[in-house]
């Protein structure tokens, strides 16, 4: 990528002897990442944000959110140089992951309203906003929120609801009573963790190490707040608002996903208007683990919105 100067050369590390699952082999073997900066949104606190130039000043812009108990550049990173070579990329921290906000309560519609705040600060117009699992729900939110500030919406391995199914609902409303006892301790826990964090993530490493980076990426995160993360993000539900919306569309559906069902995430393309759909032979941990199958649908997801822009 000329714009970063990152390293991307690649091996196989799809599995080891023992047949565990590792990483991609678009992100094997790497030395270095892009590296971003703390960017303070006005009112709303301060985020870890990667800003990667396109090749022309009129480039489109892409703004990536990433999935619950994930960081930005671990979810997204495998996508990043075939996508930089069109458009001008943004990817940050969410709130409570990573380098991202801490705030006394996580609040989806807070997400949502980051997502344009990061676009404010970054005097961005209309961008596209893909977002997988966790962010693609962020990303659904903020094109409802504010329609006027998103030009299209690519949708990944995410669903419109969390509860439809008598166990789905038991386990979520269990899950909600569980959480609110110890909200206050959760985010007095997750506050420490964040202080024990450096000013900014590692972006080099030893040859060979990808893992321990990955690792780093994840412990990042506070158990912690993913708690409270869950119990929140098993409340959305879009089914009432979601036909209304009205910017260009693409749903990246993973066929193999056992984390939400495939059905699902076909309910909600056929919900939004004019909505694209392209189809990844993945699981839900695609963007990390499967990343050779599902990058190249994602890029052509992307290029279906900004076709239609």
């Amino acid at each position: 990528m000329t714009n970063s100067g990152v390293d991307y050369q690649a091996q196989d590390v799809a599995g080891d002897k023992r047949g565990r699952r590792r990483l991609s082999p678009r992100i094997a073997r790497l030395t270095e990442v892009p590296q971003g900066s703390m960017v303070e949104l006005p009112g709303r606190g301060s985020t870890y944000v990667v800003d990667l130039p396109g090749p022309s000043a009129d480039s489109p812009t892409v703004v990536l959110l990433h999935g619950m108990a994930t960081t930005a550049m671990l979810n997204w990173f495998p996508s990043l140089r075939e996508l930089n070579e069109r458009y001008r990329v943004v990817l940050f921290d969410q709130r409570w992951h990573g380098h991202g906000i801490r705030s006394e309560r996580f609040i989806l519609d807070d997400l949502a309203d980051d997502a344009i705040a990061v676009c404010e600060v970054l005097g961005v117009e209309r961008p596209i906003l893909a977002g997988y699992s966790m962010g693609g729900v962020v990303a659904q939110l903020a094109a409802h929120r504010q329609p006027d500030k998103v030009g299209g919406v690519v949708l990944a391995a995410t669903t419109y609801r969390f509860q439809e199914t008598r166990r789905e609902r038991a386990f979520h409303k269990s899950w909600g009573v569980l959480a609110a006892s110890f909200a206050e301790l959760s985010l007095r826990r997750a506050e420490l963790h964040k202080q024990k964090l450096p000013l900014l993530p590692e972006s080099s490493w030893p040859v060979g190490r990808m893992d321990r980076w990955a690792m780093s990426e994840m412990r990042s995160t506070s158990g912690w707040a993913l708690a409270q993360a869950l119990a929140v993000l098993g409340q959305f539900d879009s089914s009432e608002w979601l036909p209304t919306l009205k910017v260009p569309t693409a749903v990246v559906i993973t066929t193999r996903d056992r984390a939400l069902p495939v059905f699902r995430q076909l309910e909600m393309a056929k919900a939004i208007p004019g909505a694209e759909i392209f189809l990844a032979k993945a699981g839900h941990a695609a963007c990390a683990l499967e990343a050779d199958v599902f990058v190249p649908v994602f890029l052509e997801a992307v290029q279906s919105v900004a076709g239609r822009l």
